[in-house]
């Protein structure tokens, strides 16, 4: 058995140092673009818009996997998938799924509970008509989570798709099993990490049928959100 208690590191940089939060809004998804902003201007974060999208059967049994966001409004958070893989299964079967972003360098985290629905049709050909070719191509040729019988069956299929578009002015169709998701959050925590471990954490979210707002635990945010702290 491997012993890793002692990897842990400092959480520090010779550059910054990282205070308790202090909020540029009381709109959750205005302090996650307020955050983003500050993460793409850091050049050791390569891919700001990765995230973890967890996802649960019916019966509950969790998959977590890495994704790619590419937009977010006061609506939420939409990416883009093969429906017909285990994510887009089990999001057809149970919308309820859950986001987290990590930002390393920044010592950052944003947590996101909420539900998914898919995008509109039109939304989808939209976004995969402006992928680089190959991606396109890539969506054509993986079936994502079957199982195959070699990696050359890719490569061979791959092959053929290259030489069918190949050529100016080539129009790929999007596949009907390909398209986009949009989460809508009905919980947003957000976590600074703090040297002595007494992590920082601010929590959003609505109140519950039945729940009264508790104004010595609870702060009043935009619309019918509040705000939590949370013990780290």
């Amino acid at each position: 058995m491997a012993d890793l208690s002692g990897m842990r590191q400092p959480y520090h940089r010779t550059d910054s140092t990282f205070d308790v939060i202090d909020l540029a809004s009381k709109d959750p998804m205005k302090q996650f673009e307020a955050w983003f902003e500050d993460t793409c201007k850091d050049k050791l974060v390569q891919e700001p818009n990765a995230m973890a999208l967890a996802t649960a059967s019916r019966s509950g049994i969790p998959s977590v996997r890495m994704v790619l966001c590419k937009g977010f409004s006061t609506e939420g958070f939409t990416f883009y998938t093969n429906y017909e893989s285990r994510k887009g299964r089990e999001l057809d079967a149970n919308p309820n799924c859950s986001l987290m972003f990590y930002w390393e360098p920044l010592k950052r985290s944003i947590q996101v509970q909420g539900v998914a629905e898919r995008v509109s049709e039109e939304k989808s050909r939209s976004y995969f008509a402006s992928r680089p070719l190959e991606s396109q191509i890539g969506a054509l040729v993986s079936h994502q989570g079957t199982v195959l019988q070699s990696r050359q069956v890719l490569d061979t299929k791959l092959k053929e798709l290259k030489e069918l578009y190949s050529g100016e002015d080539v129009s790929i169709p999007k596949p009907d099993y390909w398209g986009g998701y949009l989460v809508r959050p009905n919980e947003m925590e957000f976590w600074q990490g703090q040297t002595n471990r007494l992590h920082d954490r601010l929590k959003f979210r609505k109140l519950k049928d039945g729940e009264t707002f508790n104004d010595e635990l609870m702060v009043k945010a935009e619309g019918d959100w509040i705000i939590e702290r949370l013990s780290s």
